[in-house]
């Protein structure tokens, strides 16, 4: 039997007409669509695998840019890579420090004296330019001032007190490899059936302790099997710690009263995400996101300079401090009158003390700022995993030991975070007659709004990789 035409041209034109719905419709399915069930796990805040093209969860991964080009904009902003490479160049030619070049610990912006900032309007001339130098040079501290404009060392004071400069990256190096190169540690190690091409050693407090390591600049060192695991902290080589002279470079103490504690096993140690053999026992959680459909409300001008709503403040990483928040203000929200809050705020220290009177654990008393750095020891932060979308990521110029800047990209971001999840309203008791049910119109839903900078830095510890969230918190009351 034929098929009639029209018949057949009624069938096409269907098949034309559900061909272009399934379309339409797979462009418009739900952003927050769920997942199947069997691979619902993966999507929690270590994996994105379950974002769409499209959706949300998707951020652009920020890069670090090219800082060579970099301005100062305000007198508090911190040294451009061009204003260190100068300061180098100074201290190389300065006759006090030569022939040899010393170890920088330490080189940031030596800041204008406090009326010249608060005088200071955007648009006027920027005070004289200055660096603060910390260097060591043949057992002593140097503090130095560098005049940039001029291009000389106005000031070279020895510093005579109790105390050394924060340690660099490159004296942790040096004290590791003196570590590992002293024959009875070999022995300590063969005894415990380790090898030392699994060793892993770190420097877990500075500082001397007692009349035999006064006036030296010492370091403790202890040292962890890594075989068959990242998570070496697990293997410790429990009653081993050396003693080092940083400057002489030798181990001037050895150790060892744990010969008879076995080293324990690195299975199931391994805590990383993609090590997991099997998905959590749980229910599995879905992705969370933030939604700003107009963007943030904060802007960060020239680099430094974040504004949101009637606050104000300019913010910097620090390679000891980690962040710096300077001239924090909020302006009167009826006069528009700016009113400072906070001059300059920073975490001065963050001493964990372990307080074990062990021989090998009394010494532990990490002061992650002032002996490691907080910025210098900082990890860059993740999109999606440290921060959410809309972030902005600042990066970081530090100085290392022989004087030349580099770059930390991204470890601090700054973000909103709503929190007016429980609202407040003013009430009486009903037995006095008033009605007090409605909320003013202005605030409506956002009666009390309490306003989250989170400038998260990521630092790795020593002993543990952990993030550490600087939390500025500001709360302001919207309603009349």
């Amino acid at each position: 039997m034929k098929t009639p035409p029209l018949l057949r041209l009624t069938f096409i034109l269907f098949l034309i007409i559900l061909l272009l719905t399934c379309s339409w419709y797979s462009l418009n399915l739900p952003v927050f669509s769920d997942p199947p069930k069997s691979t619902s796990w993966l999507c929690n805040s270590k994996s994105r695998v379950c974002a769409h093209l499209g959706s949300v969860l998707e951020t652009g991964i920020h890069k670090p840019r090219d800082h060579m080009e970099d301005v100062p904009h305000h007198p508090l902003d911190p040294l451009t890579m061009q204003e260190i490479y100068k300061v180098r160049t100074i201290l190389s030619t300065y006759p006090p420090l030569l022939p040899s070049f010393p170890a920088i610990h330490s080189l940031s912006l030596e800041e204008p004296h406090k009326d010249l900032v608060l005088k200071w309007k955007e648009g006027d001339p920027l005070p004289p330019r200055k660096a603060l130098v910390i260097a060591l040079l043949n057992g002593q501290s140097h503090v130095l001032s560098v005049d940039l404009d001029s291009g000389l060392v106005t000031s070279n004071e020895i510093n005579h007190g109790s105390g050394y400069p924060m340690l660099t990256m490159n004296d942790i190096s040096v004290a590791i490899q003196v570590a590992l190169s002293h024959k009875e540690l070999n022995k300590s190690t063969i005894k415990r059936g380790i090898s030392l091409s699994d060793l892993t050693c770190i420097t877990p407090s500075a500082g001397w302790f007692g009349p035999n390591e006064e006036g030296r600049r010492i370091i403790k060192v202890q040292c962890f099997s890594n075989q068959g695991t990242p998570n070496f902290y697990m293997r410790p080589l429990e009653g081993l710690t050396m003693t080092v002279d940083i400057d002489k470079k030798e181990v001037v103490k050895f150790t060892d009263t744990g010969g008879g504690i076995p080293v324990p096993k690195g299975t199931d140690t391994d805590y990383r995400f993609k090590a997991q053999k099997e998905p959590p026992k749980m229910k599995p959680i879905n992705p969370i996101s933030i939604e700003q459909p107009l963007g943030p409300s904060f802007t960060v001008e020239d680099g430094h300079i974040v504004k949101w709503a009637n606050w104000e403040f300019h913010l910097k990483a620090d390679q000891r401090a980690g962040i710096v928040i300077s001239r924090a203000m909020v302006s009167d929200s009826e006069t528009g009158v700016p009113r400072s809050v906070m001059y300059k705020g920073f975490s001065s220290e963050l001493f964990v003390p372990y307080m074990d009177p062990d021989e090998n654990w009394y010494f532990k008393s990490y002061m992650d700022a002032g002996e490691f750095g907080m910025g210098a020891t900082a990890l860059s932060l993740v999109p999606l995993n440290d921060c959410p979308r809309h972030s902005y990521y600042m990066d970081g110029i530090f100085v290392s030991w022989d004087g030349k800047p580099y770059v930390q990209p991204s470890i601090i971001c700054v973000f909103e975070r709503y929190a007016g999840d429980i609202s407040w309203r003013h009430s009486e008791i009903p037995v006095n007659g008033f009605n007090v049910s409605d909320i003013n119109i202005i605030v409506d839903a956002h009666t009390f709004l309490c306003f989250f900078f989170f400038l998260c830095v990521s630092l790795n510890n020593k002993h543990k990789e952990q993030m550490k969230c600087h939390e500025k918190r500001r709360e302001k009351s919207l309603y009349a």
